[in-house]
């Protein structure tokens, strides 16, 4: 008896190993194709994007992360930049607006702040997570190459694991694959 119920939670460990490391089915082209649409708000007619004047403090807002100890401060000042399907190289859009955040952070020579590298929910565990690092580390790259202290970033993966955006759509999607900034002290 003993035995046979060792085969079988046997064999439904692997099963269930083999099911978490199977490569969920995706679809190779995305639907959102614009800055604005990943955002999900359309720039207004006339209207410029660009850095607002105020203080790195002042935009700081308490956000707290489920099945994540502690809080964390966001800025307003500092914008995600997100990626294409499977993708860690950087677009001209997140180039732009990364320009956008070093401009704040060179105002702000003593903030610390941590890169947070995002995926979609397709792909594994394990991929995700990797890729998340890619992510994060590629934007760690770009801002030290416009003169952000490397010894201010750190980075870390979240993969799949906290989604912008809930949802199971192209659009949904397209807003998970991202970099976001958590001020670590300022």
């Amino acid at each position: 008896m003993v035995k046979k119920t060792c085969i079988v939670l046997g064999v439904i460990l692997s099963l269930m190993v083999m099911a978490s490391c199977a490569k969920k089915a995706v679809r190779e082209e995305p639907l959102v194709t614009t800055e604005e649409e990943v955002r999900g708000k359309p720039i207004e007619e006339g209207e410029e994007p660009g850095i607002e004047e105020k203080s790195l403090a002042a935009s700081l807002e308490r956000k707290e992360y489920p099945g994540i100890e502690g809080e964390f401060l966001e800025s307003s000042l500092l914008k995600d930049i997100h990626f294409g399907f499977d993708r860690y190289d950087l677009t001209p859009e997140a180039r732009e607006i990364l320009s956008q955040n070093a401009e704040v952070l060179l105002k702000h020579p003593g903030a610390k702040f941590q890169i947070e590298g995002h995926c979609d929910e397709r792909g594994t565990i394990e991929y995700n997570l990797a890729l998340g690092e890619r992510r994060a580390n590629s934007t760690k790259e770009y801002l030290t190459s416009l003169g952000v202290s490397l010894d201010r970033i750190s980075t870390i993966s979240y993969g799949e694991e906290m989604p912008a955006d809930p949802g199971h759509t192209e659009k949904a999607w397209a807003k998970n694959r991202r970099a976001h900034f958590i001020i670590l002290s300022r």
